[in-house]
């Protein structure tokens, strides 16, 4: 067994540690994934419709997947509680879309400051996936050590009894209008998906952007089910599967948002 007081050990710890992230992403992709099929189609359907050949391999992966972290869970001392369902009224939503939109604003007018647009290789990477209008626009920030803060209402949120939020400090990427911020090191796929988010708030305003998120959270209880998050984690994992399969993000993103699924 591991132990932080062997030195040799500790090195084995981080590599560990390294490899569940890698572990949660992919499993992340995967939820979304599965999101989008319980969004578009019923569980007959699938049952009745859907290949069996696909259906079996799906099932038994899940099922899988669903003891091994079952039994780590087990494990695990003082397990976090489930999440508790929040009852908030229509002015306290109306409240925290305001508190929302004002925060991405400022921090996007903040950051603005210090953001530099994309190199001509990031440009080339991202095309023709965006418009050269999207990426001409679209400003980045490396925080280089440093890490996003959380929004000071998340002290409030919790108070009316909000659970799960997203901690901001470990995201890869965070979207303020035209800005993409980068907690660890730019890549190609957070590029990408921070992009798709500056996409959604272009089409939907930040008010309209800000109001769908609030709802979906609180309807789903996690970060990456509201459909914003999840449609550009589809988008994300569908360009990580095989980038060389050009498709316009703003054309999916337009079908969305006309047919009323965020």
């Amino acid at each position: 067994m591991l132990s932080w007081d062997n030195p040799g050990d500790r090195v084995a710890i981080a590599q560990m540690n390294s490899e569940l992230q890698h572990a949660q992403l992919e499993l992340l992709s995967a939820h979304c994934a599965s999101h989008q099929l319980r969004l578009r189609f019923t569980v007959d359907d699938l049952a009745r419709f859907g290949r069996r050949d696909i259906l079996r391999k799906s099932l038994e992966a899940a099922a899988s997947l669903n003891a091994y972290y079952s039994s780590i869970e087990a494990k695990i001392p003082q397990a976090a509680e489930a999440v508790e369902s929040a009852s908030l009224t229509e002015g306290q939503v109306r409240e925290a879309v305001n508190l929302l939109a004002s925060y991405l604003r400022e921090q996007s007018e903040y950051y603005m400051r210090v953001a530099v647009p994309l190199s001509n290789l990031q440009k080339a990477a991202m095309w023709p996936y965006f418009s050269a209008v999207v990426l001409d626009r679209a400003r980045v920030v490396e925080l280089k050590g440093q890490r996003v803060p959380n929004p000071p209402f998340y002290e409030r949120a919790r108070a009316l009894g909000i659970t799960n939020l997203p901690e901001w400090t470990h995201m890869d990427s965070l979207t303020l209008g035209d800005v993409i911020l980068f907690n660890e090191k730019l890549s190609e796929r957070a590029l990408f998906h921070g992009l798709v988010h500056v996409i959604q708030s272009e089409l939907l305003g930040i008010e309209r952007y800000s109001e769908l998120f609030i709802r979906g959270f609180l309807a789903t209880k996690h970060h990456f089910s509201v459909p914003l998050e999840a449609h550009a984690f589809s988008l994300e994992s569908k360009f990580g599967a095989n980038p060389s399969d050009r498709f316009s993000v703003e054309d999916r993103v337009r079908l969305w948002v006309h047919q009323g699924r965020y």
